[in-house]
């Protein structure tokens, strides 16, 4: 299916939106009712999280119906009447869906149980990873206004500037889907891109294990398994700590103090001080006893296994992951799918290892992967330069 336009006969927003700015209980309510009237909806969230561990919900964006938009100001209502909704058998149209599911969880304690996701959808006909704004461009001829990036969307009152600016990001929404569901029916790739969105559903959200906390630090591979678990209790300490004040991990303890702390492995409060990345605020008082603790008790553990990658292959093994990613980015460009969406080097790790919910073992990406992967590895293929059409995959003779 062509695309409406060009980047050249784009047209720029410039008439205002009409909206409803809902702060209190009844109007949000409202709102509820007319939404729920509908098969869909396009749903947005502001937020903020610089300053905390859990996202600050600060504005929800809703558009359905003929060009209907509320804008919610979730300081002044009780979110939790967005369950009515999100329990609802209607679907929920986001774009770039993961950190709105992540915020929705927390603030309301549920998402919608069926939504898709325009920036997943997007990858699956040609595009990358989309903003919104190529999306907008390259299906709708649409160039949305710029806004502020760095707008403080929790203070009151919001300008109408910024009111606008949020109520774009719903106003063509459900258009973008209409247009990318058209595609996606015509390549016969609906059912991927509902993979994809419920495979985004499945993933953690929240608060992180405290007893996986360990696995997120740079650098974490390089540790011997006696302070791999100095740094596993030192990290779940700094995790829980940082749940309990609402605060970003890394003001409760910098990586780098994780990792000086468990080299050094310290038993008093002298030995706190001299590893790397402790200053005086960690050394001292309370929070020098509570690590010091921390350490006692990795100590004491055993020493949880060491982060997956390409090294816990079979050596000969190895050399594949690199061969086999660069005909991935082929088959990407081929299908114009977005190569991070089709198989990512953990991917291609977690199938050659012989994981079986490795996300190649099965689906969609097994069909277009799955055998020629396995020819390759078995050396019943082989993969040659064609110029004009990249890498192919061809059969090896006998």
């Amino acid at each position: 299916m062509d695309r409406v336009g060009s980047p050249g006969r784009l047209r720029r927003v410039t008439a205002k939106l009409e909206y409803r700015w809902v702060d209190d209980d009844a109007g949000l309510h409202e709102v509820i009712d007319a939404v729920l009237r509908e098969e869909r909806y396009a749903i947005d969230t502001e937020f903020h999280r610089e300053r905390t561990y859990f996202p600050a919900l600060a504005l929800v964006q809703l558009g359905w119906g003929d060009d209907e938009i509320a804008l919610i100001d979730p300081l002044a209502v009780d979110v939790s009447a967005f369950r009515r909704l999100f329990d609802a058998d209607i679907t929920a149209v986001f774009h770039a869906a993961q950190q709105d599911l992540d915020v929705l969880t927390h603030a309301v304690g549920a998402v919608p149980r069926h939504f898709f996701d325009t920036q997943i959808a997007g990858g699956f006909v040609g595009y990358g990873t989309p903003s919104l704004s190529a999306l907008l461009n390259g299906e709708l001829s649409i160039n949305p206004p710029k806004g502020d990036r760095l707008t403080d969307w929790l203070r009151r009152p919001l300008t109408d500037a910024q009111r606008q600016y949020a109520a774009v990001d719903v106003a063509h929404l459900l258009d973008v889907h209409d247009r990318l569901l058209a595609q996606l029916d015509e390549l016969d790739r609906v059912s991927w891109a509902e993979e994809a969105c419920r495979e985004l559903a499945a993933r953690p959200v929240g608060a992180i294990d405290p007893m996986i906390a360990w696995t997120r630090l740079k650098d974490v591979k390089g540790l011997r398994p006696r302070p791999r678990a100095v740094a596993q209790a030192v990290a779940a300490w700094r995790e829980r700590t940082a749940v309990e004040r609402n605060s970003p991990v890394r003001q409760v303890l910098p990586d780098l103090a994780v990792l000086g702390i468990a080299q050094r492995q310290p038993s008093n409060a002298k030995e706190l001080g001299q590893a790397r990345g402790v200053d005086d605020r960690f050394s001292k008082g309370k929070i020098a006893d509570q690590l010091l603790k921390a350490v006692a008790e990795g100590k004491a553990a055993d020493p949880p296994e060491q982060v997956r990658g390409t090294d816990d292959l079979d050596r000969d093994l190895r050399p594949a992951v690199t061969l086999i990613s660069a005909w991935v980015s082929q088959v990407a460009k081929r299908e114009r799918i977005d190569t991070a969406m089709l198989a990512t080097r953990a991917d291609l790790t977690a199938f050659l290892a012989g994981d079986p919910s490795a996300r190649l073992a099965h689906g969609w990406r097994n069909e277009l992967l799955g055998e020629g992967i396995g020819r390759l590895v078995e050396g019943r293929a082989a993969l040659t330069f064609d110029r004009g059409n990249g890498l192919r995959l061809v059969d090896v003779a006998d």
